[in-house]
Formats: structure tokens, C-alpha cells, sequence
């Protein structure tokens, strides 16, 4: 009984960068700039996205739910992690770190399984031309992307579900800016291998099972354009997919060198873990969607064109 109660009243310490005062200010500064750019770049994106007409389309559809996930899958770390930068109290609550872990969780999933849907519809436009408006109709890609945030969200709530039935008794030291799962779980005071079975489970399902999705998909397409005879023409329809593969690129690379470097220090001794180590897997939630709109737009003529015409709408009713 207990031990049942000091899991409900238990509260976390983030660590972060605590003893180092003068680089939370500096990070304080940079994280709230890159947060902002994040704000505005994916906010636009969807916004044009909506208002112009001839972006009505799957790919269009796909990027604009990207973008909103973008927005609030660093909306559920990156606040509180600004906050705790310039706060001498960087603790946060059993319930709070919870619902932290299941958002993160839930944003990082949907993203996975969404990127795997968008390569999807790029095979489709470029392998098989003639049935793309059939097999990508509106009753195709909005059950598609519905079902990537159904994923993500039901993958989460399993997962937070038997973490937050663990039992915490001693240490609640969390080496990190924000409530990692995995960080979490390392701090109960019971056999974790449970939960590390079912998240192995559904690192392969939704994160890995995707990636591989990806790969095959891509390949498939790039054998398509290698028919091309012209240059000028491979270089014309890789152009419709570049976007998309340059953010899977960073998305997974990111992840692949987070979590396949060795875990050894990690694991052994949470409290030694690197500043350095700590800084990488922050920038890792932020960078990919802030990158993301810069992308999209700067590799993307429709892009482009619609922030034409809609400028010029603008200035012509003025």
C-alpha cells in the first residue's frame, strides 16, 4: 500500500542542464527562436495548404497533417523545457510527466506511420500514373492518414498505460529536458523487461516496419525513373518526390544515431550521462520540424506558386 502511494505522489526532477547556468540562458534563447520558426513555417504551410485550391490534393492533404503534427509534437516538450531553463524548480508531476510521455510518444508513432503513407502516395503518382486519382481518391487518404494518428495514439496508450502501473520508490532523477519513455522506465523499482518486450514490439511495427515500407517504395521508384530516357524528364519526376525522401532522410538518420549508438554509459549510470548527449536528442525534437516547412517549401515548386498567387490575391483586393 505504500509503495502504491508514493507512485501517486511521486514527482520527477528533470535534470537537463542543471549546474550549467550560462548555457541554459543560451539555449533558452536558441530553442525559443527554433521554436518560433517552427511555429510559423508549419503554421503557413498548412494555412497555404487550405487556402489555395490547387493544393487540394493527397501529397498536399499528407503535408498539411505533417505539419500540424509537427507543431504539436514539440508543443509537448518544448514549452515546459523553456520554462525549466530559466526556473530554479524543474520538477514536474507523476500525472504530468504521463501525459508528456504519451503525447511524445503518440506525435513521434503518428509521424513514423505517416511518412510511410506519404511514400506510399509518392510510388503510387510515379509508378502508376494513370490510376493515382483511383487509388488515392479522397476516400483513400483521409482514411490513411486517420488511421497513422489512430496508430500512433492507441501505440502510446498501451505503452504509458504499464509504465505509469510501475512502481516508483527511490530515485525520480530524470537525466533529460522532458519525460522520455524509455528514461522513465528505467527508474522503476521492478522488472522492466515486460515493457521493454512491448516496446521492442512496437519499435518494429511502427518504426522500423515503415522505414522498411519506405525503402521499398523508393526503390521501386527509382528503378521507374532510371526508364526515363530523357534527363531532363528523371529529373522532373524525381523532383516530385526529393522533398519527401530529404525528411524521411533527417527524420530516421536522427533517430538511427540517437538510438543505435551504444547505450553502455547510458544504461549503466544514468547520472553520467553527457550534456553533450543530452543537447543531440533535444535538437533531434526540434530540428526535424523545423526543417520540415523549409524543405517542403524550398524544394517544391506547387509550394512556391501557391505563396505567389496567394500574395497576389492579397495585394490585388487590397
Amino acid at each position: 500500500m505504500e509503495q502504491e502511494n508514493q507512485t501517486i505522489l511521486v514527482e520527477f526532477f528533470l535534470k537537463g542542464l542543471s549546474g550549467y547556468p550560462r548555457l541554459e540562458l543560451l539555449f533558452f534563447v536558441l530553442i525559443l527562436a527554433m521554436y518560433v520558426i517552427i511555429l510559423l513555417g508549419n503554421g503557413s504551410l498548412i494555412l497555404i495548404s487550405i487556402l489555395d485550391s490547387h493544393l487540394h490534393t493527397p501529397m498536399y492533404f499528407f503535408l498539411g497533417n505533417l505539419s500540424f503534427l509537427d507543431i504539436c509534437y514539440t508543443t509537448t516538450s518544448i514549452p515546459s523545457t523553456l520554462v525549466s531553463f530559466l526556473s530554479d524548480r524543474k520538477t514536474i508531476s507523476f500525472s504530468g510527466c504521463a501525459v508528456q510521455m504519451f503525447l511524445g510518444l503518440a506525435m513521434g508513432t503518428t509521424e513514423c506511420v505517416l511518412l510511410g503513407m506519404m511514400a506510399f502516395d509518392r510510388y503510387v503518382a510515379i509508378c502508376s500514373p494513370l490510376r493515382y486519382p483511383t487509388i488515392m481518391s479522397k476516400d483513400s487518404y483521409v482514411p490513411m492518414a486517420a488511421g497513422s494518428w489512430i496508430i500512433g495514439v492507441v501505440n502510446s496508450a498501451v505503452q504509458t498505460v504499464f509504465v505509469i502501473q510501475l512502481p516508483f520508490c527511490r530515485n525520480n532523477v530524470i537525466n533529460h529536458f522532458s519525460c522520455e519513455i524509455l528514461a522513465v522506465m528505467k527508474l522503476a523499482c521492478a522488472d522492466i523487461s515486460g515493457n521493454e518486450f512491448i516496446m521492442l514490439v512496437a519499435t518494429t511495427l511502427f518504426i522500423l516496419t515503415p522505414l522498411l515500407f519506405i525503402i521499398i517504395s523508393y526503390t521501386l521508384i527509382i528503378a521507374s525513373i532510371l526508364k526515363i530516357r530523357s534527363s531532363e524528364g528523371r529529373s522532373k519526376v524525381f523532383s516530385t518526390c526529393s522533398a519527401h525522401l530529404t525528411v524521411v532522410i533527417i527524420f530516421y538518420g536522427t533517430i538511427l544515431f540517437m538510438y543505435m549508438k551504444p547505450k553502455s554509459k547510458e544504461t549503466l549510470n544514468l547520472d553520467e550521462l553527457n550534456p553533450t548527449d543530452k543537447l543531440i536528442s533535444m535538437f533531434y525534437g526540434v530540428i526535424t520540424p523545423m526543417m520540415n516547412p523549409l524543405i517542403y517549401s524550398l524544394r517544391n515548386k506547387d509550394v512556391k506558386e501557391a505563396v505567389k498567387y496567394l500574395l497576389r490575391r492579397k495585394v490585388f483586393n487590397k
